[in-house]
Formats: structure tokens, C-alpha cells, sequence
């Protein structure tokens, strides 16, 4: 009777490797990547309508914005580090990037050569993020990392030694910089840069002068004050100056992740003040990456398993613990690392740990993911994948809203429009009755579709 059972009902590890053997080669012919390892970043050239993406490997893919289609590829040598970060300088002409050695190169991107590489002298500790920013009428390029301390070179392209040093160091960063890895910089013009750590520390420096304007500390949740394990790390903060907010500060906002899946808010020019905090994710996962439109009217933030949120400014209050996100939906399978608003275009470009980069409309319909074999037409919606989903999105557990790890109360019909849709086999249907097909992992307001 053991023998025959067993052969019916195969051990535990048996029946998951048989699975396992015989699913995924077919599920392997439906995905779709647009590298063979970890994306760590990507951006947008409005110059010349490209997107390029920048690997662990050190592999950089150049993208046909408009069609989805790979124009070029260079790096991915053993004798290149790790990519870690990168940006474009103001024109889109030059693509600089941060690695694990330490260094910054800047390349022509359209053929692959190293213009010139960016290095201190001594023992070099990796580079964690990177912005190139013009201060009165001169441009550097400026890098925090693992060194805890701000490096800022002069971008001189008439000089043409292929090795450039940093300035010195500003004083207030050698005595009263950060203790920790820096994992974060972003720009305020004209003269304010912010710098976030992985101790949960944010500063505001004055970038003509080099001095601290005001530092504070990401505040743990009240519900989270007794769990020592609790991720206080900031890796991503943005500045925002929406007329709206200066009912609630003194001019600049400054908005940062926090912990458990929360953004904090902080007046700046008050000294730091927090004015506010609310959970962005609803699964209380840590916000990854954040962006906003280009009259800071929208706030798209994404997380560590994916999902990318919407909130609107204009309906923006202090006071909401629990704002209501104008749309969510899951982008990819990992963690985002790459989070870019094209408002030309009314797009938005994600890239993630899970090999991919994708381009969505700005309400968070599929377009496709880069190096698919289709092309699109970022203007032509027949053209989309929507309404599809990416197969590995739709088919991982972590898309389930009942999933046990996404601990929230919001049940599927009130998340994609409260009382005024109900959910009913994976439709949703809005006023004017009209359809549209959600994935469990598409979880829209009504007003997403096909104009």
C-alpha cells in the first residue's frame, strides 16, 4: 500500500520539482525581458526619444522610445563594475553613470564611448545615486554614496583628460555631513540640493555656499516604535512647489519614503518641520522610487514589490493619514528601480529587479515592455498591450489582493472605484456600464480605458 500511495501521491519536494520541471519551460515562452539580470536604473533622452537602461553586469541597452525596439548595447565587460545609478546631463546628449567601484563615467551613448571617467583619488566606496545640476551659470555632476560624504565634479567637456577629480570637499560635509551610506541626492533650483541616508537622516544643503540649511530625522511610525528591526532608510525624497501646498507650508516641499510604506512631508524653509505623513503603499512596502508630473500637480510613487500609486496634489491634506490614490496598479514582480514621468507624452517609464522596463500611459495602461517582439506606437493605442498584463504580474501570488503578505482591509471593489463600481468575475463595471477587463494585479479607477 506504501508503494502504490506513493506512486498516486509523490512526496512533497517529488511533486514540486515534477511541477516545476513541467510548467516552467512553458511559462519561460511567455515572458518577455528586456535584460538577462537586474535593471538598476533607466531614463528618458527627450533629445533624441531613446530610453536607456543600465544593468548589474554594467550592460547599458539603448530603446527606441516611440516602437519598444533596442537601437544599441554596449558594456556588460569584466572589466566594467557594476551600474548603480545614472542620469543625463541637461541637453539628453551625454549619459553619466555611478558604479559599485566608485566611479562616474560619462558616455556617448549613441556609440558607446567613455568621454571620461570621474574618480577620487585613494580607496573609492560605491556610488548610490547621482544628478548633474547647474549652479549659477556653471554645471557639475554631483554623487553620494558609500563614502557618506557629497563629491561634486565640474563638468568641463573642453577639458580632455580622461580622468577628472572633485572639487574639495565642502566643510560642513567633512564635520557635520552624514554617519551613514548616502543613498539619495536631488535637486532644488536654483540652490537647494537634499541628501537622504540609510539611518533615516535627510539633509538640505545650500549648493552656493556648502552649508547645512536644516537636517532632520524620518519619524518611525507611532504603531512601529517598539520593533528594533524597523527600516528608517530613505532611498528616495523629491521636492514639490504646487500652489497647493503653501496652505500647508512656508514655500518648498520636501517629500520623502518612510517606513512601512510611508511618505513624510517637510516644510523646509521652517527648519525641517514635518507637516505630515501618510501611507502611501497600501501594502506597506517601502517606497522605492518617486516622481512627479512637470507642474508638480501629480505624485506617482513605487514600491518594493512593484505596485506604482497616483495622488493628486490638488486633493492633497496634512491631515489624511490614508489619502486616496487616484489609480494603482502592479508594474512588475520586483522591486522599482527606475520611475521616470514623460508628460509630452502622457507616459511612464519603470524599470525593476525583475529584468524589465516597461512603458505605461500615464493612467496605467500596458503599453509593452521594452525589447517585446511587437512594436508599439507609444500615440497608437490599438498598438498597447492593454488590456492585458504582463504574464510573470499576473500570474504571482503577491498580485492577489488577498495574498496573506499584503496585509490591508480595501477589498477589490472599493479600491478600483468606492460605491460607485462593484467587482464581479474580474470585471469591473462603472455608471455608463461600460467594461473593462482587470487582472487581479490591474487594480484601476474607472476612468482608465481607451478614450
Amino acid at each position: 500500500m506504501t508503494v502504490v500511495d506513493s506512486a498516486f501521491n509523490p512526496p512533497p519536494l517529488l511533486f514540486i520539482l515534477l511541477c516545476s520541471a513541467s510548467v516552467r519551460p512553458r511559462l519561460h515562452s511567455r515572458l518577455t525581458v528586456s535584460h538577462d539580470e537586474t535593471v538598476m536604473c533607466c531614463g528618458y533622452s527627450q533629445e533624441f526619444r531613446q530610453v536607456v537602461s543600465c544593468t548589474e553586469r554594467s550592460m547599458v541597452k539603448v530603446w527606441d522610445f516611440d516602437t519598444g525596439q533596442q537601437v544599441f548595447e554596449f558594456g556588460g565587460t569584466n572589466d566594467l563594475s557594476a551600474t548603480t545609478c545614472m542620469t543625463f546631463d541637461p541637453n539628453g546628449r551625454r549619459l553619466i553613470t555611478g558604479g559599485r567601484d566608485g566611479c562616474l563615467k560619462i558616455w556617448n551613448f549613441n556609440n558607446g564611448q567613455c568621454l571620461k571617467t570621474l574618480k577620487k583619488q585613494g580607496k573609492c566606496h560605491e556610488v548610490c545615486d547621482c544628478i548633474f545640476l547647474q549652479v549659477n551659470r556653471n554645471f557639475h555632476v554631483m554623487s553620494v554614496g558609500r563614502a557618506r560624504k557629497i563629491d561634486i565634479y565640474p563638468d568641463t567637456p573642453e577639458d580632455f583628460h580622461h580622468i577628472q577629480r572633485p572639487q574639495p570637499t565642502w566643510q560642513d560635509d567633512l564635520e557635520n555631513g552624514h554617519r551613514e551610506d548616502i543613498l539619495c541626492v536631488v535637486h532644488c533650483p536654483p540652490s537647494l540640493v537634499a541628501t537622504s541616508s540609510y539611518d533615516g537622516e535627510i539633509i538640505v544643503w545650500n549648493v552656493v555656499t556648502g552649508r547645512v540649511q536644516c537636517r532632520f530625522f524620518s519619524p518611525p511610525l507611532a504603531e512601529n516604535l517598539n520593533v528594533e528591526a524597523l527600516d528608517l532608510s530613505v532611498p528616495s525624497i523629491i521636492f514639490m512647489k504646487h500652489s497647493k501646498l503653501h496652505h500647508f507650508f512656508s514655500a518648498t516641499a520636501l517629500l520623502s519614503s518612510g517606513a512601512a510604506g510611508c511618505v513624510n512631508l517637510w516644510d523646509v524653509l521652517s527648519g525641517g518641520k514635518c507637516v505630515g505623513s501618510f501611507k502611501a503603499s497600501r501594502f506597506q512596502q517601502k517606497i522605492t522610487k518617486m516622481a512627479k508630473t512637470t507642474e508638480d500637480t501629480l505624485l506617482y510613487a513605487a514600491d518594493r514589490i512593484g505596485y506604482v500609486y497616483v495622488y493628486d496634489i490638488e486633493k492633497f491634506a496634512p491631515e489624511q493619514k490614508s489619502p486616496h490614490a487616484e489609480n494603482f496598479w502592479r508594474a512588475h514582480t520586483g522591486r522599482v528601480t527606475g520611475l521616470q514621468i514623460v508628460d509630452n507624452d502622457q507616459v511612464v517609464l519603470t524599470s525593476s529587479s525583475d529584468y524589465t522596463v516597461r512603458l505605461w500611459s500615464a493612467h496605467g495602461e500596458f503599453i509593452g515592455t521594452f525589447g517585446q517582439s511587437e512594436s508599439w506606437g507609444v500615440h497608437i493605442s490599438s498598438s498597447w498591450k492593454h488590456p492585458a498584463v504582463p504574464y510573470e504580474v499576473l500570474i504571482d501570488p503577491l498580485s492577489m489582493p488577498d495574498h496573506e503578505s499584503l496585509t490591508f482591509n480595501t477589498r477589490l471593489s472599493d479600491a478600483i472605484n468606492p460605491d460607485k463600481t462593484r467587482a464581479h468575475g474580474g470585471e469591473a463595471k462603472s455608471e455608463t456600464h461600460s467594461k473593462l477587463r482587470l487582472a487581479p494585479t490591474s487594480i484601476r479607477d474607472t476612468k482608465i480605458g481607451k478614450d
